[in-house]
Order: C-alpha cells, then structure tokens, then sequence
C-alpha cells in the first residue's frame, strides 16, 4: 500500500496535478498537509483533491474538511474523533502504546529525510520492525522513503509505505509510486497481510 503526503512547496508542479499523477500510478490514499494555509484555503484545496482522490483523501488534523478520514498527531487530540477511517504519527513504542480506536499508526522517520533533515534519528528496518511487533494497529513506514528502500520497509512487518518528498519532488509522480509499488509487492508481505484494510 502506497500513501501520498502532500507538499505544495515541494511539488514539481501545482498540487492537484501531482496528486492526480500520484492516484494514477496506485497511490491508495493522500494525505492532505499544508496546515498552515487559511482554514478557507485549505477547506477548497481539499474539496479540489477529493474530486482526484475521493474517499482516499485523509486531512492532518483533527478536522476532515467536509470527509471522513483524518491523520493525527502523535500529541493528539485524546481520545480521536469518531470518523471512518483515522491514523496517528507515532516514533516510538510510548506513543504506539496510547493508540486506542486509531486504525493505523504511521511510524517515522524510518530512514533520513531530505524533508526533513536532521529529524529522528532514523529507525532504519530493525528499528521498525521492533516497532510494528509493538503496533497494535497496522504500521505505514515513513521517512526517507524511496523506491529503493521501500522493500525493506515492508520486509520488517508494515502493511505500506507513506512517501512526500520523493513523489512530490518527482518530473513523473505516477512513475515513481508504480516503482514503489513493484518494490512493496514484490516482497509479498501485502499479500500475506490481504486483511488489513486501511
């Protein structure tokens, strides 16, 4: 399972276009950030992404902008909102232990991040896959994730991988998540772990 992050200030083109790229080439669901955008701004950017998207758009934040779906923060709110589908950012076996009703944890930062530098320190695949032994929900690897090493992700136990800078940045979005989808499956552990369902 591919999940897209979004970065307009990343983006190699305008957000909407890079998403669409992204759907096309097997992204399962999005994650609409750009929380610092005016709540009126960000309410019609995710209108606009959910006509691309459609109920694989999750928002950042507690608030899912007219959908169902949100991705929280590791720092809250407690006990999350009573919506379809809700994850929450966690970086450690702490944080993983105060999931309750979530339905999965996106684990970071997973390998160094140019997003992000000098975030972490990276887990690196042992250090994930002592975390998805801990996950009491299913685990997206995230950070520094790239088609390269998106195989070893799924190896240590997570059920996907979720990528920002590597398919925002991209000239073809769509190419670059095909690549991270041929790297997670051919793994075979998607397969293995059919009844997820994120």
């Amino acid at each position: 399972m591919i999940v897209v992050l979004t970065d307009r200030r990343q983006a190699s083109r305008p957000l909407v276009e890079v998403v669409e790229a992204a759907v096309e080439g097997g992204a399962a669901y999005v994650v609409l950030r750009e929380k610092d955008l005016p709540p009126d701004e960000r309410a019609a950017l995710a209108a606009a992404l959910r006509q691309v998207v459609g109920a694989g758009l999750i928002v950042a934040g507690p608030d899912p902008l007219g959908g169902d779906a949100v991705h929280l923060a590791a720092a809250g709110p407690y006990p999350p909102p009573d919506l379809a589908l809700v994850g929450r950012s966690c970086h450690d076996a702490a944080e993983l232990s105060r999931l309750t009703t979530e339905q999965y944890a996106m684990v970071s930062p997973v390998y160094p991040t140019p997003s992000k530098p000098g975030y972490g320190p990276p887990l690196h695949p042992d250090g994930l896959a002592k975390l998805v032994a801990r996950s009491p929900v299913p685990v997206l690897a995230l950070g520094g994730i790239t088609p390269d090493n998106a195989a070893a992700c799924v190896a240590a136990g997570a059920a996907g991988v979720a990528v920002m800078g590597a398919v925002m940045r991209a000239d073809d979005p769509a190419a670059v998540v095909r690549d991270l989808r041929g790297a997670t499956e051919s793994v075979g552990a998607l397969a293995e772990r059919g009844g997820v369902g994120l």
